[in-house]
């Protein structure tokens, strides 16, 4: 990783250049002050989908959801206590594909939960169906910056 990580923010769109070593330091957004990272996933949406995961330097996994999916229901908590674990060597975020349905078909969504991990904008990896903790940290282990 180079000293700096540049990271859109969720909150108003603006790119942040940080210190790869102060990312654990809660930085927060130059424009708006908004906190950078907040130990859970960022509900993505048409508005802020391009500063987070296309412009974001860091790896982002993305998972792919709606609220009447059980198995979805059932790896929210999992998904929420991996984002505090791994923050910020990955950024965290969710997109309900319901509400934001143009989003989930420009990825080819089929079925969810569907996880997709982001790197520079582009896809990496793709995971469909609910997993346990464990699992979801091993997936993710070969990602993670």
């Amino acid at each position: 990783m180079s000293d700096t990580v540049t990271l859109g923010c969720a909150h108003c769109g603006a790119v942040n250049r940080v210190s790869a070593a102060r990312l654990a330091d809660g930085p927060k957004c130059g424009k708006c002050k908004a906190p950078l990272f907040n130990g859970e996933p960022i509900n993505l949406t048409q508005a802020n989908f391009s500063a987070v995961v296309e412009r974001s330097e860091l790896p982002v996994v993305v998972d792919f959801w709606a609220s009447w999916c059980g198995p979805c229901k059932m790896m929210a908590p999992v998904f929420a206590q991996t984002a505090q674990a791994l923050e910020p060597k990955m950024r965290f975020a969710k997109l309900d594909t319901e509400a934001q349905s143009a989003l989930a078909g420009r990825f080819g969504i089929r079925s969810i939960p569907t996880l997709i991990v982001f790197k520079n904008g582009r896809e990496v990896a793709r995971q469909a169906g609910a997993m346990q903790g464990s699992q979801l940290r091993q997936w993710l282990a070969p990602h993670v910056s």
